[in-house]
């Protein structure tokens, strides 16, 4: 065993004690959040523009601070690009982590120096919480990947600004930087395809035991690993047990990630996004990830059905509840105030607090009032898969088609299959079948023959890849959208087939 896997041990029991300590006393943890930002913010433009001097509570904040999506608070975010101090934090931010939005184009999202720990510490609990549950740590001895966006940062205003990934990249303990791969000057690469081949090279000899990443293309680096050598990835790496991941619904892409590999390896889920770490993993047995309510952002969580009224319900912790789907809000120490992140969260716990995300609110179908989410035709298709076990997926998407050139309407999956089912039809059905189980209006849809069941439409090999670097999109942190309630997507992957 190594220095590292020695020094862990015991450093992961003081952090699960810390953990324990604030996560049994949710309500205390987060009220002590909110009068910390509430008063360190009371100076500043924002704060005087809403009187945060006389907000004592929860119900003064709602009623002086708006829930607001980035547009909305895109007037104060100019000041700070324009070079204004204490705008919506006090001083100026350490970074903007600058992230691509759908409808906002380039978004700029402060990270302040307060709120630098909320993003180092968090991803460094979440594996020494792994540490303490199952005293396993050689993984830190060995090899650490992380397959991230480029560090290079810009100056904007003065002020350093690059991709989340690029700027927690700096941040990586001093410990950790001698067995982190690949090199500054490979992850500085901005083609993904190109620099994918850089990693195999400093990778393909070495002792890789941590891979971190989102699935779709730590399969994608794999996949070409498989390509180069001729050789399962647990054959060139026989040490590599542990992979993070976040972003996305891991049950997708876990069977053709772990064929690709050759075996089960242990892994942990993370919830980090340019606006704030949310949550992690704690625990390999338990469900749900541990929201993180001691880390500098005080949460409101707003019931999915009310998001988009004039004057949504605002939940704190103490008064959610299991199994409901919330939008989530964050106010932050990164002067974030009342701010939709377009996630949505159900709790599968109180105790401690934890979580799983269920989707985006604005990614849903409801082109006939079925409003089907993400977290239904994942699990759609993750009990579909389970029923015909030979199915491999590399991705898949769905979308409505309102006016088909023949038959009624229907919704549109659009599968990449690495190992298609034997049998299409059968699985067609079954899939249909899930969905009208998870989702009662779509199933009283077809049973009113309003639309006709769901057709699958496969697609090529890396049709996905294609269409992602068509969108300048390929690697990094970038997702496929689980669904939409357009066809823009589908309709350029069906360009992509013919």
């Amino acid at each position: 065993m190594g220095i590292r896997a020695v020094l862990a041990r015991p450093f992961a029991a003081y952090i699960a004690a810390q953990t324990k300590e604030w996560s049994s006393k949710p309500v205390l943890s987060q009220n002590k959040v909110f009068t910390d930002i509430i008063r360190s913010a009371q100076h500043t433009i924002f704060g005087k523009d809403h009187g945060f001097e006389s907000i004592k509570n929860h119900a003064d904040f709602i009623k002086q601070v708006p829930i607001r999506a980035y547009e909305e608070l895109k007037p104060y975010l100019e000041k700070v690009i324009h070079g204004e101090s204490d705008v919506l934090w006090k001083g100026k931010p350490a970074y903007f982590a600058k992230t691509s939005g759908t409808t906002s184009g380039t978004k700029y999202i402060p990270i302040t120096k307060e709120s630098v720990p909320n993003h180092i510490n968090s991803a460094r609990n979440a594996l020494l919480s792994y540490v303490h549950e199952t005293g396993k740590a050689n993984f830190l001895d060995g090899g650490l990947i992380f397959l991230s966006g480029s560090p290079e940062l810009d100056l904007k205003a003065g002020i350093n600004t690059g991709r989340l990934s690029g700027i927690v990249n700096h941040h990586v303990p001093g410990y950790l930087r001698t067995n982190q791969k690949p090199s500054y000057a490979t992850n500085c690469i901005d083609d993904w395809e190109t620099k994918l081949d850089k990693i195999i090279d400093e990778t393909l000899k070495e002792n890789m035991t941590l891979i971190s990443g989102i699935p779709p293309w730590a399969q994608m680096y794999f996949d070409r690993i498989v390509a180069r050598t001729g050789k399962k990835v647990k054959d060139i790496f026989p040490n590599f047990n542990m992979f993070v991941y976040g972003g996305v619904n891991f049950e997708p892409y876990r069977a053709k990630l772990f064929e690709t590999i050759g075996r089960p390896v242990d892994s942990i889920e993370t919830y980090p996004a340019s606006e704030g770490f949310i949550a992690y993993q704690d625990s390999q047995h338990l469900e749900g990830l541990l929201l993180l309510l001691n880390s500098g952002i005080f949460f409101e969580f707003v019931p999915a059905e009310e998001y988009f009224n004039e004057k949504p319900t605002r939940l704190s912790i103490e008064e959610v509840e299991l199994g409901k789907n919330y939008a989530v809000i964050i106010n932050s120490n990164a002067g974030l105030w009342g701010y939709s992140i377009g996630d949505t969260i159900k709790f599968v716990s109180k105790n401690p607090y934890r979580v799983i995300v269920s989707g985006r609110i604005k990614h849903f179908i409801s082109a006939f009032g079925e409003h089907v989410i993400g977290e239904e035709v994942e699990k759609a298709m993750k009990f579909t898969t389970e029923k015909f076990p030979e199915v491999e997926l590399v991705e898949f998407t769905v979308a409505p088609n309102v006016a088909p050139a023949e038959g009624m309407p229907h919704h549109e999956w659009l599968i990449e299959f690495a190992n298609a089912p034997q049998d299409i039809q059968a699985f067609s059905i079954e899939l249909d079948n899930q969905l009208r189980s998870l989702n009662v209006y779509y199933d009283d849809l077809i049973t009113g023959n309003i639309l006709r069941t769901l057709k699958i439409v496969s697609l090529q090999k890396n049709s996905f890849i294609e269409y992602m670097k068509s969108q300048g999109k390929l690697g990094g942190q970038n997702k496929v959208p689980r669904l939409s309630n357009d066809r823009k997507l589908a309709d350029e992957l069906i360009k992509l087939k013919s």
